[in-house]
């Protein structure tokens, strides 16, 4: 992994300033020999709504910069040790293990991560939020894009794919009960990797795969998915927080409310240069920007606040019994895991009147043309559908919200409904069947009808 480390002058004349730790390679904000405090941060670079606490801040130097005030003033050297890994998991063994301080990560993870880190004598505390969804809405459900599976019931007897323990499926097993079937019967789970899940789609291993974002996107992006299921049917909050170990919280809270005061600068960063932001992200994953803005935009998916809100933690309490059930954890105090009491220093005055704030106002969807470094907004989908037909050629991608969930996916995507005129934009094809269903006359319409509808408006 990259290093950085941070000098300051005089950094080794005082060394009565450190609280004495166990000499090491990262972990517990260890010091090393010459007297260097190291912070081991672990991150998801491609579970792009925790990049406030990971890739973007990483590519900022947010941290850093904020560490190395710090040290001119305390007259001490930090250095910042940022590990890359592709879920949860690995962050809660390694922070079990003292190998990692500070840790982003989904809900479902963050319950397993405060479940084991009691269990095994190195309690954790949920410190701050990075993104969220109020309905559910970052975790979905794909299946290929030939596949006759038209709705979840379809599963039955299927292979799925999902990461177990994670977010994507704890919106699974929800889903399928709220459709009638077991979780644990009716089909048959594959615990896989995100990218080893996506493999299984498309060679035809798995029916369908459950993940978080920004695989979901990502695979219907690249023509090689479409949704099946939009977790937002669950309308049930899902997000991703900052975790932290807490003997670390205690003995570093100084350095703690850098990070946090580091990610806030970078929450306002993304929400002031969304695209800016987005090629950013895009740049150190590898993933496209036109995918990571369907999520990260200024009207994506996520909602970006390091605020913790009550909404978030009443979910915590109702995916206990989740994890629960499939023996993953066995009960969690939630309320002793969430601990604002630093986000809220960092804060200050204005942090119960940000805690209370929603999520903005929706919008009608978002267009970025090939060249640009901005976007343009409009107030409805059809405007969407009459400014894309008119630069045709030049669209590098254009989104709309779910008529009925207000997710953001991509136009060319989206299953249309047409309905006397009017034209709705659909996640998945079953909902668009509902759609009709209840407005006779109306019918589902590719995308090419749509765009030509909308100019001949």
């Amino acid at each position: 992994m990259r290093r950085t480390a941070i000098r300051t002058a005089g950094a080794l004349l005082a060394p009565a300033l450190l609280v004495p730790l166990t000499a090491g390679c990262g972990g517990e904000a260890s010091a090393g020999d010459d007297g260097t405090v190291t912070v081991t941060v672990g991150y998801q670079s491609r579970t792009i709504n925790t990049v406030t606490a990971g890739t973007l801040l990483r590519s900022l130097g947010y941290f850093e910069d904020e560490l190395r005030a710090r040290g001119e003033r305390d007259g001490v050297t930090y250095e910042v040790k940022w590990q890359d890994y592709a879920t949860g998991a690995p962050i809660t063994a390694q922070m079990t293990a003292g190998k990692i301080d500070i840790g982003s990560m989904g809900d479902f993870p963050l319950l397993i991560n405060a479940a084991r880190g009691k269990q095994l004598g190195r309690p954790t505390k949920l410190v701050s939020v990075t993104g969220y969804n109020l309905r559910g809405g970052l975790n979905t459900v794909v299946t290929a894009p030939g596949s006759k599976l038209g709705s979840l019931k379809d599963l039955r007897g299927r292979k799925v794919s999902t990461s177990v323990g994670s977010a994507a499926d704890g919106t699974l097993v929800r889903a399928l009960q709220q459709a009638g079937l077991d979780p644990e019967k009716d089909i048959r789970k594959l615990n896989q990797q995100p990218a080893v899940g996506a493999s299984a789609l498309q060679a035809g291993s798995a029916d369908a795969l459950s993940q978080f974002v920004a695989w979901p996107g990502l695979l219907a992006f690249q023509g090689r998915a479409k949704a099946l299921y939009d977790g937002a049917e669950l309308n049930l909050p899902t997000f991703h927080g900052v975790t932290v170990v807490e003997d670390f919280a205690k003995r570093r809270p100084a350095v703690l409310e850098d990070f946090l005061r580091a990610q806030g600068r970078a929450t306002e960063y993304l929400h002031a240069h969304p695209v800016a932001a987005s090629e950013s992200v895009a740049k150190a994953t590898g993933l496209p920007a036109e995918v990571v803005h369907l999520y990260n935009g200024a009207q994506g998916i996520a909602t970006f606040d390091t605020t913790v809100k009550p909404a978030l933690v009443a979910a915590l309490e109702k995916d206990v019994p989740v994890l629960r059930s499939a023996k993953l954890v066995g009960d969690v105090d939630v309320d002793s895991f969430v601990d604002e009491q630093y986000v809220k220093r960092v804060y200050g005055s204005a942090y119960a009147k940000a805690r209370a704030a929603g999520p903005p106002a929706a919008r009608g969807g978002e267009v970025w043309l090939k060249g640009e470094d901005t976007t343009s907004a409009f107030a409805t989908p059809a405007e969407v559908l009459r400014y894309a037909a008119g630069h045709e050629g030049r669209v590098r991608a254009a989104y709309v919200p779910d008529a009925g969930t207000g997710t953001l996916w991509f136009a060319d995507r989206a299953v249309w409904v047409e309905d006397a005129g009017e034209l709705r934009p659909y996640v998945t094809e079953s909902a668009a069947r509902a759609d009709v269903a209840a407005h006779p006359g109306s019918r589902t319409v590719p995308y090419a009808t749509a765009l030509g509808l909308a100019r001949a408006s």
